[in-house]
């Protein structure tokens, strides 16, 4: 808005004070703002010199003190105690206001103007080509080295993680870790996550958990019953506490917090999917034999002793119930059954007429492990996915060894785990009786029927 002249001011001003109109209707007829006006008058009736105030004029810490003890002193207005002290406008007095009793200066220092710095331009990386180094030119090397700097920092995060399995929660942290060291574009390339899923697993990470309350309340049930409790058991205790919850939306959460109940806890399961060749099932649950060495049954069970575990594997014969041969190992990798294998090959004849019978675990598709048999002339046979039932004899077998030997005593250490079970199995093969064998031992009663 450009200035107005003195005439023009002393005009409108007089208009007002001669006639019986408002501000309003003056500030109208003229056209100018109504508060102009009103602060024209003001000044006018405090007898002081309208717009000669000098241009870009600065008040000491002292004056602006004394305006404002002035205006609260009399119980002037803004505008009131502008037209007072001659200020050209009453917003001004409102900021020394506001500074005043926040505790800053009243007027603000000028602040020294800064140095501009030299930020460096950052090196977009490139992954490298198999054009030799010496013809490259020196932006290119620094560009690949720049990408192999930000692939080795990803591949350090990713093994922190889960490795390539990483999921998108985890890949989302490692990004944003790195983005401030590296192009957004290139990282979430590298970590092969779309740039719209970044952003909307960032902006629901940052949510407020609306499961916080109740995860709180999970966790005390939980340790209040010394872990004994599942999500069902949790979950009805909650609603018995008048907390209206859903029994699957605690088994979740139990998850998410890794809580389990220490009772019954869950087996070792060696099936990992098809990964090599699954062989028919041949036994179908005829678990009776004839002679000895027709047909034999294998599985893998898991012992824990100490925060340490162990595995056995044995080899049955249907025919007495007698342990053929076994393996232990702290790992279920596949030296563990391998060697059970060639401990009850050993046994056999030069021509036998034998069926191996286990579960679709992923030692029984290997390739040396069916070409063993291949070569030994057994037929494989296996379980169908999921129904422990068609192996119903092995897990008799590990029933009976659990409840009559491993829980029923305390072992300090994997070592006399090892120990303990030897003793057991021969125990089991030479003197515990069966009522099916006629009152006697597996072995007892091959031999037997030997002579």
């Amino acid at each position: 808005m450009g200035k107005y002249t003195e005439q023009f001011k002393l005009k409108a001003i007089a208009a007002y004070l001669d006639g019986s109109h408002g501000f309003r209707k003056v500030a109208r007829h003229f056209g100018i703002d109504f508060s102009l006006l009103r602060r024209w008058v003001a000044s006018h009736q405090a007898d002081s010199s309208i717009g000669r105030r000098p241009h870009g004029r600065r008040y000491s810490e002292e004056f602006k003190h004394r305006v404002l003890k002035y205006m609260h002193e009399h119980r002037l207005s803004l505008r009131q105690t502008a037209a007072h002290f001659d200020l050209g406008q009453s917003s001004q007095i409102g900021i020394w206001q506001r500074r005043y009793y926040s505790g800053s200066p009243a007027a603000p220092t000028a602040a020294k103007p800064r140095k501009p710095t030299h930020v460096p331009k950052k090196i977009k990386p490139v992954e490298p080509t198999d054009i030799d180094d010496a013809q490259k030119p020196r932006e290119q090397l620094l560009a690949e080295l720049e990408y192999l700097r930000m692939e080795n920092a990803v591949l350090k995060e990713l093994s922190y993680a889960r490795g390539e399995g990483a999921n998108t929660d985890e890949k989302v942290l490692i990004v944003c870790k790195l983005k401030r060291r590296f192009p957004l574009p290139d990282l979430l390339r590298m970590v092969r996550l779309a740039r719209s899923t970044f952003y909307y697993q960032l902006k629901s990470q940052q949510k407020p958990d609306k499961h916080a309350e109740l995860k709180e309340q999970i966790q005390r049930v939980y340790h209040e019953h010394k872990k004994l409790y599942g999500y069902r058991r949790v979950a009805l205790v909650i609603r018995n506490n008048g907390t209206l919850v859903n029994k699957k939306v605690v088994e979740r959460l139990m998850a998410e917090l890794d809580l389990r109940s220490v009772v019954r806890p869950k087996k070792y399961r060696s099936y990992r999917g098809v990964v090599g060749k699954v062989a028919m099932n041949l036994l179908e649950r005829n678990f009776v034999a004839q002679r000895p060495n027709q047909k034999w049954v294998t599985d893998v069970t898991e012992f824990k002793v100490a925060e340490q575990k162990l595995y056995l594997s044995p080899v049955m014969d249907l025919y007495n119930a007698e342990i053929v041969a076994y393996e232990m190992a702290s790992r279920p990798c596949y030296s563990l059954v391998g060697n059970m294998l060639d401990k009850a090959l050993e046994r056999l004849g030069e021509t036998p007429k034998l069926v191996m019978h286990s579960d679709q675990g992923w030692h029984y598709q290997q390739p040396q492990y069916r070409q063993k048999l291949y070569q030994r002339g057994v037929k494989q046979s296996m379980s169908r996915k999921g129904n422990c039932l068609d192996n119903a004899a092995m897990e008799s077998f590990f029933g009976t060894l659990k409840s009559e030997f491993f829980h029923l005593k305390r072992f300090e250490s994997v070592e006399e785990l090892k120990a303990g079970l030897d003793e057991y199995i021969h125990y089991y093969n030479h003197d515990r009786i069966k009522l099916r064998l006629n009152g006697l031992s597996p072995v007892d009663y091959r031999a037997q029927a030997a002579s």
